[in-house]
């Protein structure tokens, strides 16, 4: 079992335990995530230190102070709908035992997402570092991170000693956050900094569409904390957070954090400044997006291509099923020509696997997880190509990952494709966030040839995006991930939150 040693200025090598269990739960979506859909990461420093996740920030960082570091726990999954009862037990089992065993240690240095829920525990997150502090009760440092879109509780931040959140969406400084964090714990534990943090949960719900943080109305939020750790030294992280509204749970909704050396005046003080910021934006916040069929229309008659749809209904980073059909069902209705859509379906993979290379594909596509994405659509064409559905990301995207899978994947030339310019449907058999541009041109798809591509997501695929397409248009979509949330009934949740009806 880990115990604390003495923390003190003469202390040059600390034994540091590592460990992360991600997970961002869609409470919406019916579809529980098991044991089996967690992937876990070979438990060695060099693979943890890989790509440019928060984890890779703890690596990196306690290399540079010489720590010793003990990997105990890294396992994540596709965000899904809520952890499902005994998947969580085992979740924590191993979280808690991994850290148990990792001997004796200075501290615990761990990556949560923030919005997991669980069938027993709306804030799971939450109850995970709960059974930690049982174990490890206080003063042992506990320095925590958290994705933007955690929705963060007070108590979570009551039990750790220091929590950073990315700050960026796309979520580009993951690897920096870990940094970050990392840094302040070593500070800490040579005694040059005593932390002490705060949280405020502004009363509303800061809409996802409005969480691009490289523009307004987030921007000016994301720099000034920026700003703050810059010019201020006592302040040693500051953290604006948009929440996840697709998660009814107690605590749903964005949060200010700020982390002082030893002043809380300081810390509640700025904590209220940021927030007050983002509640005098609820003006700026107000939906004006196109549907599906109107997207497309203006898509085909657009000046410039390509122009990039985003399926924000069925964001499968937000936990959607990733086979809506509402848009696919519009650009075949309206003989569209030049798309691109990536869709999420086992059986169609099969089907055009039957086929055949350069066989004949005639299937009813998508809208096969529930009846909220959709009604499947038929499409015929011919079997292009087949892939492994794996390919790598070497520059920094959202969430950092470089590895990404799609599984078996075929590439389907749909009606109404010229030598010049195809209509390519991806059928694949794992659903998979278009974070990465890789995502079709590791199947020989290049975006700048076509005219319409259609990604299902939000804000993540952002970065990925804006460096081919003349345009990117956010469409509202139906779907486990809709951009309105008055199409969701909130049980959990506070009520009376501005924005949520």
């Amino acid at each position: 079992m880990i115990a604390a040693t003495s923390i003190s200025a003469q202390v040059k090598t600390f034994r540091i335990a590592l460990g992360s269990i991600m997970h961002e739960s869609n409470s919406f979506n019916p579809a529980k995530t098991e044991l089996a859909d967690f992937e876990w990461v070979e438990p060695t420093l060099d693979r943890w230190g890989a790509g440019s996740t928060e984890v890779a920030g703890f690596v990196e960082e306690g290399r540079r102070q010489g720590w010793t570091m003990i990997p105990t726990v890294y396992s994540h999954a596709m965000p899904r709908g809520a952890v499902s009862r005994s998947a969580f037990e085992e979740l924590a089992k191993r979280l808690v035992e991994g850290f148990e065993k990792a001997g004796q240690c200075d501290a615990i240095l761990i990556a949560l997402h923030g919005a997991m829920y669980a069938e027993d525990y709306p804030q799971g997150d939450e109850e995970l570092i709960r059974r930690l502090r049982a174990k490890f009760p206080k003063p042992f440092p506990i320095v925590l991170t958290h994705d933007f879109h955690g929705n963060t509780s007070p108590a979570i931040v009551e039990m750790t000693n220091v929590l950073v959140s990315y700050k960026q969406n796309p979520h580009l400084d993951t690897k920096d956050r870990g940094v970050q964090a990392a840094n302040i714990l070593g500070r800490m534990l040579r005694g040059e900094v005593h932390p002490v943090q705060t949280i405020i949960k502004p009363d509303m719900v800061y809409n996802i569409v409005f969480q691009n943080t490289y523009g307004d109305p987030m921007k000016p939020l994301t720099q000034e904390t920026f700003r703050m750790e810059r010019e201020n030294p006592k302040i040693l992280a500051a953290s604006v957070m948009g929440g996840y509204q697709y998660n009814d749970s107690p605590h749903m909704g964005p949060s200010v954090i700020v982390v002082t050396d030893g002043d809380r005046n300081l810390a509640e003080r700025e904590a209220k400044r940021l927030s007050d910021m983002m509640w005098a934006q609820r003006d700026r916040l107000k939906l004006t997006l196109p549907q599906a069929a109107g997207a497309v229309t203006a898509a085909m008659g657009a000046a410039k291509f390509p122009v990039a749809l985003f399926d924000i209904g069925d964001n499968v980073g937000g936990g959607s099923a990733g086979d809506s059909t509402f848009l696919l069902d519009e650009l075949v209705k309206q003989k569209a020509t030049g798309w691109v859509v990536v869709m999420y379906d086992p059986g169609a993979f099969a089907a055009a696997q039957k086929a055949g290379l350069d066989g004949a594909f005639d299937e009813l596509v998508g809208g096969k997880s529930d009846k909220a994405h959709g009604a499947p659509v038929r499409v015929r064409g011919k079997v292009r190509s087949f892939h492994a559905g794996k390919y790598i990301e070497t520059a920094v995207r959202h969430g950092g990952g470089k590895y990404w899978s799609m599984g078996h994947t075929a590439v389907i030339e749909a009606e109404g494709s010229t030598r010049d310019l195809s209509n390519y449907l991806v059928v694949t058999s794992e659903r998979s966030s278009p974070n990465s541009i890789h995502q079709i041109v590791s199947l020989g798809i290049y975006p700048e040839r076509q005219k319409i591509l259609v990604a299902k997501g939000t804000i993540a695929p952002r970065a990925a995006y804006e460096p081919v397409a003349a345009e990117i248009v956010m469409v509202d979509t139906p779907g486990a991930t809709s951009v309105n949330p008055g199409r969701y009934e909130f049980k959990e949740a506070r009520q009376g939150m501005w924005g949520i009806k």
